[in-house]
């Protein structure tokens, strides 16, 4: 539980930071993805999932 809370936390901080560091970058990252098709966004999604997956269990076996 704590892992989860703390990975919870992480993602918090990070977008945090993208929403205070760059506000104005958000209306045109959101326009870009408008105009990707939903095949494109679904890919990206799938990807980061993966990425975000292989991630977890490598600093699971680096930590064990």
């Amino acid at each position: 539980m704590e892992t989860i809370l703390l990975g919870i936390g992480m993602v918090f901080v990070l977008e945090g930071l993208v929403l205070a560091l760059a506000p104005s970058r958000i209306d045109e990252i959101l326009e870009m993805l408008r105009q990707m098709s939903v095949e494109t966004r679904r890919l990206l999604g799938l990807l980061a999932i993966t990425s975000g997956a292989i991630l977890l269990l490598l600093a699971g076996w680096l930590g064990g």
